[in-house]
């Protein structure tokens, strides 16, 4: 039996859910017979795009289009497998042949950002002088690996990822063609774990289908997913703004040892903090995106671990630190989210200096952007994530620009890269957890990283 999402696939553009910003323009173009020579459709995967091509080449042409149907005129060619210049260079020389059947011999080149530099100017050359029975769909999920050179010679159909609504509908009305018995809040789980994706969303439809034969419920769905509820995933929001070290551990160990998985925590806490954005959660939603394997546990327990408000192994800074600069003085942020109010003093802002650097060097700023900070007794430190940008800042024009960006009163330290602001410090945030869970804390990507 065919999965969902195959016996689901649309066979008349007119079929196509939640696309009409694309369907209708080809509708139209179909309908004044005005076919172009080559098409570029961009965007992410599971939006129908390989779909859609099938179905415009067929109307093109006039074929009955039926899901395993077979026409010489039309060609799929996976890019990812065909990517070399000797095989554009054979498709070049087939595409001089006049078509068997039908009006046009149409090329479908799927994931074609994949093909190679070469391949893509021996491409080029057919995209420019183009044989007048010859159309080229082509899809991609990385439009900007595709050369301007190509996608300036055809016409661009972006597909975009379906809304809540819009999803929810088109699986309940497949559930119920399929007699699924199936919760509203079960399905939703399932709309929201599917991220906008057709193909996903059915795929997970058609996995949870198989359950019971009752209804099933939100409870079911949740439990045979490994999903952290809700409540699990606010609690460890919570415990991260006000840096309860003790009480984040306690929770990721329960969550890691009921099989939750850290990428799945990660993805939860992201959906959950754009869905409600607040400050003192933007740092943590620029470290989440980065747990991932390896080392996917350790990230995460670094990621929740370092909060700004640490209260268990937090840097207390002296009384002549306080003396210097008040508590306010002291913020540790990322500098890539320009949203962020950061070390927020009288007589230092980050937005207002990044900015002026922008307007002083754009190439400076550029690598400003990939680095943290904090402001410690009117001396702003500066963290490079990486090497190549601690050794462009710390020259000696660049420190001067800087420096005059900053006002000239207020002193600039370039740290070495893989040091850390001095309100995170990482290893001693590790050790404390270690010393709470009674273990050490393994960072070695294998297995669950409270383990003894």
């Amino acid at each position: 039996m065919k999965n969902l999402y195959r016996r689901y696939r649309p066979v008349k553009l007119e079929d196509v859910v939640g696309q009409p910003q694309v369907t209708e323009p080809l509708a139209k173009s179909l309908e004044l017979k005005k076919i172009g020579h080559a098409y570029l459709f961009i965007g992410p995967r599971g939006t129908g795009k390989t779909s859609v091509a099938r179905i415009f080449a067929h109307e093109v042409n006039g074929f009955n289009y039926e899901l395993e149907d077979d026409y010489v005129d039309i060609i799929e060619i996976d890019g990812a497998s065909n990517r070399g210049i000797d095989n554009i260079r054979e498709l070049r020389e087939k595409a001089a042949i006049a078509p068997t059947s039908g009006k046009y011999k149409i090329y479908i080149i799927d994931e074609v950002h994949m093909l190679t530099k070469e391949a893509f100017n021996a491409l080029l050359k057919t995209l420019e002088e183009p044989p007048a029975h010859v159309i080229f769909i082509m899809a991609t999920t990385d439009a900007y690996k595709v050369p301007v050179t190509i996608t300036s010679r055809a016409q661009t159909y972006t597909f975009k990822l379906a809304d809540s609504k819009t999803m929810f509908g088109h699986l309940r009305t497949i559930a119920d063609q399929e007699k699924i018995k199936i919760a509203d809040e079960a399905l939703n789980i399932i709309v929201k774990r599917g991220g906008g994706s057709f193909r996903d969303s059915l795929s997970l439809l058609d996995q949870i289908s198989t359950l019971s034969d009752q209804e099933i419920t939100k409870e079911l769905v949740i439990s045979v997913m490994g999903l952290p509820e809700g409540e699990k995933i606010a609690e460890l929001l919570t415990e991260y703004t006000t840096g309860n070290i003790a009480k984040i551990a306690t929770l990721l160990k329960d969550l890691l040892s009921n099989g939750i998985k850290p990428e799945t925590l990660a993805e939860e806490m992201i959906s959950t903090i754009i869905a409600e954005p607040k400050p003192n959660l933007l740092t943590l939603l620029a470290r989440l995106p980065e747990v991932k394997a390896p080392f996917a546990e350790a990230k995460l327990l670094v990621a929740l671990a370092c909060s700004p408000s640490v209260t268990s192994g937090a840097h207390v800074p002296e009384q002549s630190d306080r003396k210097m600069s008040s508590e306010k003085d002291v913020v540790t942020t990322p500098s890539t989210n320009k949203n962020t109010t950061a070390a927020p003093s009288a007589d230092f802002d980050w937005n207002t200096f990044t900015s002026k650097v922008q307007s002083m060097n754009d190439a400076v700023y550029s690598q400003l952007v990939k680095t943290s900070h904090e402001l410690l007794g009117g001396v702003l430190h500066i963290y490079p994530e990486r090497k190549i940008v601690k050794t462009i800042l710390s020259r000696d024009n660049n420190k001067r620009l800087l420096s005059e960006a900053a006002g000239g009163n207020t002193k600039i330290t370039i740290h070495e890269f893989g040091e850390t602001p001095s309100q995170v410090p990482k290893d001693d945030v590790l050790d404390k957890i270690s010393g709470i869970m009674g273990g050490e804390v393994r960072n070695d990507g294998g297995g669950n990283p409270f383990e003894e």
